[in-house]
C-alpha cells in the first residue's frame, strides 16, 4: 500500500566498500479529518484532528549490505501535527522512531535507541485502536497503550527470525539515572505464532516509575504517573478471504499513581483516601469486512472492569466503548474514511473524572457518563 522514494547510494562513495550498497527511502503520510464530539464539557464541539488513525509522520529508513547476510539498519521517524504543523510527541524531532542496529534474516535483529516496546509491535497489531481504528477504539485512558501513545528511549530490542512459525521480540529501556538503576527503566516481552490465517500473540510490559525526570525510558509521553505501570496482553485472530475476526485481552496493572496524562482535573477519590492500584480488565471483539478490495468496513466492542483501590475503600466502575469506521481507497495512496465511537460509563461514584465518559478522540472530557464522537478524514501516503 505504500509508494516510497528510495535513494540508492553506492557505498563505494560511502565507505570505499567496492560491491556494497545502500538503501535510504524517504516516506510519510498525512491523516487530517474534522471530528464532531457530542459532549466535550457541556457542550458539543467540532475540531480538525491530525492522526487519529494514522499518526501524521514522515521518516528517513535505511539499510547498508555489511556482508554475509548481515545489515546495518537504522530509522528516524518523525511526528507532527498537520492541522499546525507543530511537532508531535512532546515537540521531538523524531518523536516516534530513532534507532540504530543490526540486521539478520538468520539471526534476527538488534536496535538501540528510541523504539516501540514489542507489546506495541506485535499485540497492538491485533486491537482495532493498533491495527485500523486508531483513537476512537482505545481502551479507557489507552490504559494498555495499544494506541501507542508511548514509545521508549534508551531502550535495547531484540527482534527473532520466524521458526516454523514462532517469532518474539525482548526489550530493556536503561533509566539513565546515576544511582537509580530501576527509577524509570522498561522490560517488556512478546511472542507471536502464525500458521495461515491463524495468529496468536501473548506480551508483557513493565514500566518502573513511568513520567518520573527526563532521562528515562518512558517519561513526558507516558499515560500515567505512578511507582509502576505493567501489562499483560494476549490476543487471537483468524483472517478469512475478505474478513479478519479479533478477540484482544489486556490487563494493566498501576501501582501507587499520582495521575493520568487524560485528566484534566486532579485525581482525589471521593472516600477520602488515597489511591494504591488502579487495575483495568479489558475485553475486546474486532473484526473487518472487504467489501470490494479498495472498501472495507470495520466493527468494534471493548469491555473495560476497573478495580480501582484506595486506603478507604474500592471502586469498580465499567466502561463499554463501540465503535465503527469505513474507509474508500481512492488509489494506494489516498484514501477517504469516516468512523465513531460511543463510550458509555457505568460510573462507580469516585468524585473523579473516573465518572465521565472520553474517547482520545473527542474534543475533551464529557461531562457525563456518554460520549459520541463522529471524524471524517483524508489519509494521502508518499
Amino acid at each position: 500500500m505504500k509508494t516510497s522514494w528510495k535513494i540508492w547510494v553506492p557505498a563505494l562513495f560511502v565507505c570505499g566498500a567496492a560491491h556494497a550498497q545502500n538503501t535510504v527511502t524517504l516516506y510519510g503520510l498525512l491523516d487530517e479529518g474534522l471530528n464532531y464530539t457530542n459532549n466535550a464539557g457541556h457542550g458539543a464541539a467540532l475540531k480538525m484532528s491530525s492522526g487519529d488513525v494514522l499518526g501524521s509522520r514522515f521518516g528517513l529508513k535505511g539499510s547498508e549490505d555489511l556482508g554475509g547476510g548481515l545489515s546495518a539498519v537504522f530509522r528516524l521517524e518523525n511526528g507532527f501535527n498537520a492541522s499546525n504543523g507543530a511537532l508531535g510527541q512532546g515537540g521531538r524531532l523524531f518523536g516516534r522512531q530513532a534507532y540504530v542496529g543490526l540486521s539478520s534474516a538468520q539471526y534476527g535483529t538488534l536496535t538501540f535507541g528510541r523504539q516501540y516496546d514489542p507489546t506495541s509491535d506485535l499485540f497492538s497489531a491485533m486491537t482495532a485502536a493498533g491495527n485500523w481504528a486508531g483513537n476512537v477504539a482505545s481502551t479507557p485512558f489507552d490504559n494498555d497503550n495499544a494506541d501507542w501513545d508511548f514509545r521508549v528511549n534508551n531502550s535495547v530490542k531484540y527482534a527473532s527470525p520466524t521458526v516454523a512459525g514462532f517469532s518474539g521480540e525482548a526489550m530493556y529501556a536503561f533509566s539513565n539515572t546515576a544511582g537509580g538503576f530501576a527509577e524509570n527503566r522498561v522490560i517488556s516481552a512478546a511472542g507471536q505464532y502464525e500458521v495461515g490465517g491463524l495468529k496468536a500473540v501473548a506480551g508483557y510490559l513493565r514500566i518502573d516509575h513511568p513520567g518520573l525526570g527526563t532521562a528515562g525510558a518512558v517519561t513526558s509521553d507516558s499515560v500515567f504517573d505512578a511507582r509502576r505501570h505493567e501489562t499483560i496482553d494476549a490476543a487471537v485472530s483468524y483472517q478469512f478471504s475478505k474478513a479478519l475476526i479479533g478477540f484482544a485481552y489486556s490487563h494493566a496493572n498501576v501501582d501507587d499513581p499520582t495521575g493520568s496524562a487524560y485528566f484534566t482535573q486532579p485525581v482525589t477519590p471521593a472516600n477520602g483516601g488515597t489511591w494504591t492500584s488502579w487495575k483495568f480488565d479489558n475485553f475486546q471483539v474486532n473484526g473487518q469486512y472487504f467489501i470490494t478490495p479498495a472498501l472495507w468496513a470495520g466493527a468494534s466492542y471493548t469491555y473495560t472492569i476497573g478495580h480501582l483501590d484506595t486506603t478507604a475503600g474500592n471502586y469498580q466502575p465499567k466502561w463499554h466503548t463501540a465503535s465503527l469506521m469505513l474507509d474508500y481507497d481512492l488509489s494506494k495512496r489516498t484514501s477517504f474514511y469516516i468512523q465513531g465511537a460511543y463510550q458509555h460509563v457505568q460510573s462507580a461514584n469516585t468524585g473523579t473524572q473516573f465518572d465521565n465518559a472520553q474517547t482520545p478522540a473527542s474534543a475533551g472530557i464529557s461531562s457525563s457518563p456518554n460520549q459520541l464522537v463522529a471524524r471524517v478524514a483524508m489519509v494521502q501516503k508518499f
